[in-house]
């Protein structure tokens, strides 16, 4: 998560402070994605890649995560992220003091609160706001589903972190516009809290009428219904291991 977010939002806050002069939205949508390809290569012989709070509470709703490991992993995404907030903070803080004079805003022509979590577009309602970050997590697990299935046509082994990030660049270039697509409890939250400690108050909470939870709980059920959806859809329809083994075997036969 560190990773992730260190790239992710000092990546915001050259675009934000530089007004448009050092990075354009594309920036941010590649860093990002460096950012998750990176993350998953860091963490992945630890915890195999547990960047994102909802994809871990779908694990452990799932039966394939123990709560213990669910603790220890969500502790470890939440400091992270806060961590990274924290850190961009410290490398922007001159650029940011000299961008709004001392006065941190969550809205209005200088608002600087969205560099670090997500709010969504003024044009959408609350309803259109959570089903768009509803819809982008499906897609995520959807993605991540379909690149790790062994059972179907998964992805060459040391591939996985790289697709994943281009599946988070994809998403935010197709469905960054409504909410930033934050998919993630643990990449808004925490810098969110940071940003309430930090100076821009409790209007980080109540800003986009109380915006707030709904990148923590749409990515939450996105999750659950992006793998719903894959298990319906293709994982009932794959061929049992026994048989993709018997074909792997044949194929080799044959060839030979």
């Amino acid at each position: 998560t560190l990773f992730t977010q260190v790239f992710g939002l000092s990546t915001v806050a050259q675009v934000v402070l530089g007004k448009g002069q050092s990075g354009q939205y594309l920036s941010i949508n590649l860093a990002f994605g460096i950012g998750v390809t990176l993350g998953i290569h860091a963490s992945g012989g630890i915890s195999g890649g547990h960047l994102n709070a909802a994809i871990t509470i779908m694990d452990w709703f799932l039966g394939t995560l123990d709560w213990r490991r669910l603790t220890a992993y969500l502790i470890g995404q939440f400091l992270g992220s806060f961590t990274a907030a924290a850190t961009v903070f410290g490398i922007y803080y001159d650029a940011l003091y000299d961008y709004t004079k001392g006065n941190f805003t969550v809205t209005g022509p200088n608002a600087t609160a969205s560099i670090f979590s997500t709010y969504p577009s003024p044009n959408i309602s609350l309803l259109g706001a959570f089903f768009t970050e509803f819809t982008a997590t499906v897609m995520l697990v959807l993605g991540i589903q379909v690149i790790h299935d062994e059972k179907n046509n998964a992805a060459l082994k040391g591939t996985q972190p790289l697709l994943t990030g281009f599946l988070v660049l994809g998403i935010g270039l197709g469905m960054g516009m409504n909410t930033g697509y934050a998919i993630n409890p643990s990449r808004d939250l925490p810098p969110r809290i940071f940003t309430a400690i930090a100076g821009w108050g409790i209007e980080v909470f109540t800003a986009g009428q109380h915006w707030w939870w709904v990148p923590v709980t749409a990515p939450i059920l996105g999750c659950l219904a992006g793998a719903l959806i894959y298990k319906l859809l293709i994982d009932f329809h794959n061929q049992p291991e026994e048989e993709i083994e018997h074909t792997k075997e044949q194929t080799g036969v044959e060839t030979s």
